[in-house]
């Protein structure tokens, strides 16, 4: 019996794909780094073994060598850096997972997402398994066992259909340079880059050089920034700029007053008179002494003359299908859902079977498109199932236009559900979804614009109305419903009284700010990202402060910073802000795909451009630090008084805004804080080595939080410890802050394949509700609230390993204080809100020493 391993990109998907596999939909799961699903069936006509597991979206990330990550090398170096990849998620252990579970394995399947990163994403699952698969027999290539299934929704026709249909990995596509040549030996190594490849490097290269140069640079020199990091990006950077340059429109609009001439005739009907307001066809004009001029000829006549009546049937036409731009457009400006979450909810409703796959630039339907299948599930619908069965009784014309771009069909529902079983944003999406993909099967909505052309004098006036007559797909999407506009019958040559004659007065507005959804347009018109990572390129400059979202119509709105940036690029070098240099990139990268262009060549052309971009942005930097400057505050005039330096002894400056720091203006030296927290002064207590006072970090109540002292934490003492190193982390023999004196047990936190190398330390800040917390991860425990104290009993240490607590409680509680091991001893395993699993540490004769205070009580026992 063979063994086949299957791969999908998600572990929701593996589960979902399984089901629809698995005869029965029964299968077996054990755990993993992500789960694996197992059961027995056939592949290819012959008995196999199956097994489903999956990845986490990429498997490697890529990121600079050791030498050049660190913020100290000169960014000009970057541009010539080497590389690496890295296990993405750093303690996933994924590759050992893909490993373990391909070892003997006959066929490898791949169901990662049929788009280019899930090609790329499928040769790095390659990478960890094709080295352990079993040579086919005949001397065949392990690569003849390795296929890819095309599939664009979880439903059971179109898993099976993937699955009896199985093809190969697309080598252009993921690698995009010569044809690839697969190696057989277990030392099998790729050589050729990817498309994506190609495009990390380049954003990592630029991305990281500009921002860590503008970074250093600006918040060495002003306080009030309130960004963590000013970070350029060859796609961040353009979507900022659309929303600045709307914004410098708005700034530089002068408002100018015009004028126009109202009229209101009456219908000449004595049982049912009609006002009717007309409008000027000359519009309006920029003169009152003009306006007046036309107003006075006018004055004299006492009826207007209808001199043309039109009636023109009018078409608006049915949407295409949908696609991920118009779903992420329509989600901001209708739905108020920000494009990151719009897609998030689009993918749990893709995974949960709802509907198609989300990420897709197609908005036609394939020829072979059951429309038919999809109509008549929706006819079940409690809300616009009349509406599909009324489609399917007399027959529908299928959707023409829209455009298709060979990845995925368009997103349409897959099954029914109601507001009962999605709530919430998942619902309005799928409400949307559902709705869209029927207007675009129904017939065009249809009505008859009225218009009137009136004369008085030697001027023309003019009337409309709307009648709607079909209202065709609006009926089932109401909000492109067309409202009647009545007007009454008019007749060629019919005389009508003038009930007002007025001169009307207004004044020129300028535009509004850009909303999300316009930006979105905007992105993908000027190729600017995907229609996956648009989402995310639009949050970027919400997270980094540099523009803000408001009102329900969701308008960016530039900060200040974002505004300076995009003026300051535009004094230097107007192309850095530009969409024209990404659409470029993007066009070559393409090629790439193609097997049309060489991955060296474009990445060296795009690099050399980018490095004399930057040596000449570093030359000129001073033109953006002047609009700085008349901008933003210096350090030493930011912050508040917070603790003494321990070099000049004078007061240093804690400036809160991100990124949190302390400045002496004295040394002229900044010091970096932990972020993300609270920062006080701890009590004026001052650390033994460099006098400096020590501060104290807190995430909150039930957060973590330790001393820091400013020094240190920049400038670690100890050899062997990272720049960021707090007390929690201090190796310090006698310092009653460090981790030396704190620390309780290793940390019990463990996942499947580690263990967190934290330590738990006594957090003697937190009282009066005491609590214990990692030093590495997020781990936190609190004492219950009758315990008054907590003292670590130094010269005592539990067979186990760990230091042994001494606990005293509150006097309503009539209790002896309590001496024990958090691990062993149950008693007093059970004052903590969260009870650990025990980790072994060293091996030991004998039980814990959990015991009462002053050596009273029994003797805790060891759970081994």
């Amino acid at each position: 019996m063979g063994t086949v391993l299957m791969v999908a990109e998600k572990p929701s998907l593996a589960e979902a794909i399984s089901k629809l596999l698995a005869p029965g939909g029964h299968f077996g799961t054990r755990k993993g780094v992500t789960p694996v699903h197992e059961w027995n069936g056939t592949f290819q006509g012959q008995p196999a073994k199956f097994k489903f597991t999956s990845v986490t979206g990429h498997v490697y990330s890529l990121d600079f060598t050791a030498e050049f990550n660190s913020w100290d090398v000169e960014p000009t170096r970057l541009f010539a850096a080497n590389t690496k990849k890295l296990e993405a998620g750093g303690k996933s252990h994924m590759t050992r997972h893909l490993q373990s579970e391909s070892k003997g394995i006959d066929y490898l399947v791949l169901w990662l997402d049929c788009d280019r990163e899930g090609e790329n994403i499928c040769f790095e699952v390659i990478d960890n398994t094709l080295p352990n698969m079993k040579h086919p027999p005949g001397g065949q290539g392990k690569m003849t066992h390795v296929y890819r299934a095309k599939f664009s929704a979880l439903t059971a026709a179109d898993i099976r259909k993937a699955m009896d249909n199985l093809g190969k990995p697309n080598e252009n596509e993921a690698r995009g340079e010569e044809k690839v040549v697969f190696l057989e030996s277990v030392a099998y190594n790729w050589r050729n880059q990817t498309a994506v490849d190609a495009r990390q490097e380049l954003d990592l290269k630029v991305g990281v050089a500009f921002t860590r140069f503008q970074t250093r640079f600006f918040q060495g020199k002003y306080g009030n920034l309130d960004s963590s990091v000013i970070s350029y990006g060859p796609c961040q950077t353009p979507t900022l700029s659309f929303c600045v340059e709307r914004h410098d429109r708005i700034q530089s609009f002068t408002p100018e007053n015009f004028w126009t001439i109202n009229v209101t005739v009456d219908k000449k009907n004595p049982e049912s008179p009609y006002p009717v307001k007309l409008t000027w066809e000359r519009g309006r004009v920029f003169d009152k002494h003009v306006a007046n001029l036309f107003l006075s000829m006018l004055k004299d006549g006492k009826t207007a003359t209808v001199v043309d009546v039109t009636a023109k049937p009018q078409v608006r036409q049915r949407p295409h299908a949908l696609n991920t731009v118009e779903l992420l457009k329509f989600g901001s400006a209708h739905l108020g859902i920000a494009p990151q979450d719009c897609m998030n909810t689009a993918e749990r409703l893709y995974t949960q079977g709802y509907i198609s796959y989300p990420r897709t630039e197609t908005s036609q339907y394939p020829k072979n498109f059951d429309l038919h299948g999809v109509l008549k599930e929706q006819a079940k619908h409690p809300l616009w199932g009349d509406h599909c069965r009324a489609l399917l009784e007399r027959g529908f014309e299928r959707p023409t236009g829209g455009t298709d771009v060979g990845d995925h069909p368009p997103i349409t529902p897959l099954c029914v559900a109601d507001e009962g079983e999605l709530t919430g944003n998942a619902w309005r999406l799928y409400d949307f979804i559902a709705r869209h993909f029927i207007g675009s099967s129904s017939p065009n909505l249809k009505y008859v614009k009225t218009s009137i052309e009136v004369e008085i004098g030697n001027e023309r006036f003019e009337a409309s109305g709307v009648q709607v007559t079909s209202p065709g797909f609006a009926a089932v999407m109401h909000w492109r419903l067309l409202a009647d506009e009545y007007i009454p019958t008019f007749t060629k040559g019919e005389k009508l009284d003038i009930l007002e004659m007025k001169l009307g007065e207004g004044q020129t507005s300028p535009p509004d700010y850009l909303t999300e959804s316009e930006v979105i347009e905007l992105m993908e018109k000027n190729g600017i990202g995907t229609d996956a990572s648009i989402p995310t390129h639009i949050n970027n400059i919400c997270q980094r402060n540099y523009v803000h979202v408001q009102g329900t119509s969701r308008k960016l709105v530039p900060t200040n910073l974002g505004i300076v940036l995009i003026h300051g690029y535009q004094k230097i070098d107007a192309e850095l802000s530009l969409p024209t240099m990404r659409s470029d990139v993007e066009q070559q990268l393409n090629y790439i795909a193609l097997g049309q262009a060489s991955h060296r060549e474009v990445l060296d052309y795009f690099l050399a451009i980018f490095e004399r971009k930057f040596a000449y942005f570093v030359k000129r930097v001073e033109l953006m630090d002047e609009l700085f400057e008349a901008t933003f505050s210096p350090l030493a005039a930011t912050g508040k008084i917070m603790s003494k330096c321990g070099k000049c002894k004078r007061y240093m400056k804690y400036i809160g805004l991100k990124p949190q720091r302390l400045h002496c203006k004295t040394c002229d030296e900044t010091y970096s804080l932990p972020q993300n927290g609270n920062i006080k002064l701890y009590r004026e207590l001052k650390c033994p080595l460099d006098d400096f006072e020590l501060l104290l970090f807190s995430t909150g109540s039930k957060g973590t939080g330790y001393p820091v002292c400013p020094y240190c934490y920049n400038n670690p003492p100890f050899e062997g410890i990272k720049k960021g190193m707090a007390c929690n982390h201090c190796p310090h023999p006698t310092c009653s802050h460090s981790m030396t004196k704190n620390a309780v047990c290793p940390c019990p936190q463990q996942s499947d394949e580690a263990a967190c190398p934290g330590r738990l330390i006594l957090d003697a800040t937190s009282a009066p509700r005491w609590k214990l917390s990692c030093n590495e991860c997020n781990i936190v425990s609190s004492f219950l609230d009758t315990i008054k104290s907590v003292s670590i009993q130094k010269d005592e240490v539990c067979d186990c390993g760990a230091t042994l607590l001494k606990v005293d409680f509150r006097e309503n509680q009539n209790r002896e204080s309590l001496e024990g091991c958090i691990l062993c001893d149950e008693e007093m395993e059970a004052l903590l809100e969260t009870r650990f699993a025990r980790r072994n540490v060293r091996s030991g004769r004998g039980g814990g020493r959990g015991r009462r205070g002053r050596g009273k009580g029994r003797r805790g026992r060891s759970r081994r």
